[in-house]
């Protein structure tokens, strides 16, 4: 990222006036906390301990995030543009096939932290598909680009779309999610849908 500009994680909400340096900082140092500390001891972690953890104060909080449901959305997003960012600076890699391979296997085994977002926004009544928004479509384009230039390389079988992709995207996430703690049965899990996506051996 160009020194001195934003991220768009950073710049205010859609239809915002842009932020001050200084209230772009808070934001962004909620955001990384709240995504930190939900994701290691879940959504129902308190405003208040946000802030305290944050080194900020609750009514900074609530001048970015008025509610607790807007701080999750928040992260939520947040975390889908970070994946969106990741695929694209992706698109470029020397090995496609790594670089895709690698990519698809960090997004599974971040999808307990997404999804645990998704269930409490849903639960909230907000709807999770209408939070992704533009993230989502720029998500999946990159994801599709992706995916295009490793089946170029030959390193993913050519007869999947990404529509399939996403498929076994959500598939593994919950093979992760229910092998909970036991990395060993993750990783085969995890290894065993990879090897699904590599080129099937004549």
């Amino acid at each position: 990222m160009t020194p001195g500009k934003m991220s768009r994680s950073e710049a205010a909400p859609d239809g915002d006036r842009p932020l001050r340096a200084d209230a772009r900082r808070n934001r962004a140092r909620i955001l990384e906390v709240a995504g930190a500390v939900f994701a290691e001891r879940g959504t129902s972690v308190s405003t208040e301990e946000i802030a305290r953890v944050a080194g900020v104060g609750i009514g900074t909080v609530f001048r970015h995030f008025p509610t607790k449901e807007a701080l999750l959305e928040a992260v939520f997003t947040s975390h889908l543009r970070r994946l969106a960012d990741e695929a694209e600076a992706l698109a470029a890699a020397d090995d496609p096939g790594r670089a895709f391979l690698a990519y698809f296997a960090r997004v599974v085994e971040q999808s307990a932290t997404k999804n645990s977002f998704a269930a409490a926004l849903a639960a909230a009544g907000i709807d999770v598909s209408h939070t992704r928004g533009q993230v989502g479509v720029d998500l999946r384009r990159a994801l599709e680009g992706l995916l295009t230039r490793a089946q170029r390389a030959a390193a993913v079988r050519d007869d999947i779309g990404a529509p399939e992709v996403l498929a076994l995207l959500v598939g593994a996430s919950r093979a992760v999610e229910q092998a909970g703690a036991d990395l060993d049965v993750r990783a085969r899990a995890l290894g065993v849908i990879l090897d699904g996506l590599r080129p099937r051996r004549s």
